[in-house]
């Protein structure tokens, strides 16, 4: 894809002698829904370490809106644009909600304190958080807690959202709300890419899907096709 958005070229990363990414290589589109799924152990949170700068892929190259950002630490690929939020939420218990969003707010927007409240404000009201604003973050159900993790990443102004494991341990419902939220912040231009292990969220939301497994692309396609897949049937089931 000659105008990927986000370009991942031949990125491998070893752990000693263990190879957690083996030479991956996948394009991802400007406002694309794109799924990353994979069996426990496939490389799925190691490949977007590497794209976040948590981790430094060993070899091959990361391009995000044209720019080689492979050697660039996490906060300078923050204020590119790339967010993401984390699999298991860890806010500043003690602070508010209103508060945990304008951390981040300030930090990459360089606003004054009234105009970064209210971008804040509002993107509390996208997620649907308004009304905890003044809650501590501690007094927060996990669903809430999921919808905070997605606030404090929109609260960096992404172009790219990483959306890692949102939906883990909700019900029905929340997961239908957390679905909801990513629709609406992919309608509003925002790229995202989802990790889950909600197959059925996954493919309902996904445009394509990536599966991973042993740190090697073993499929990729269509939603349908991808269930559809011996590969994938043998990752996921060891059929």
């Amino acid at each position: 894809m000659a105008d990927a958005f986000l370009k991942i070229s031949g990125v491998s990363k070893h752990f000693g002698g263990f190879t957690a990414l083996a030479d991956v290589s996948l394009d991802i589109a400007r406002g694309e829904r794109f799924g990353l799924i994979g069996p426990n152990g496939s490389g799925k949170t190691t490949l977007i370490n590497c794209v976040s700068g948590l981790l430094r892929n060993d070899t091959g190259s990361i391009v995000f809106a044209g720019e080689e950002v492979s050697r660039l630490p996490a906060y300078l690929r923050v204020r590119r644009g790339i967010a993401r939020s984390f699999q298991i939420p860890r806010p500043f218990h003690t602070m508010s909600v209103l508060e945990n969003l304008l951390v981040p707010a300030a930090y990459v927007g360089h606003l004054r304190e009234a105009d970064a409240q209210a971008e804040a404000l509002e993107i509390l009201r996208r997620i649907g958080l308004a009304d905890k604003a003044r809650s501590q973050a501690n007094r927060l159900s996990q669903v809430e807690l999921r919808k905070l993790e997605l606030a404090r990443a929109m609260a960096t102004r992404p172009q790219l959202l990483i959306s890692d494991e949102a939906m883990a341990g909700l019900s029905g419902a929340e997961v239908e709300e957390m679905l909801k939220i990513l629709f609406s912040l992919n309608e509003s231009g925002i790229t995202i890419i989802m990790i889950e292990h909600i197959m059925q969220a996954v493919m309902r939301f996904s445009q394509r899907v990536v599966c991973l497994d042993a740190g090697r692309i073993i499929c990729e396609g269509t939603p349908a096709s991808i269930v559809q897949n011996p590969d994938v049937q043998k990752a996921y089931l060891g059929a």
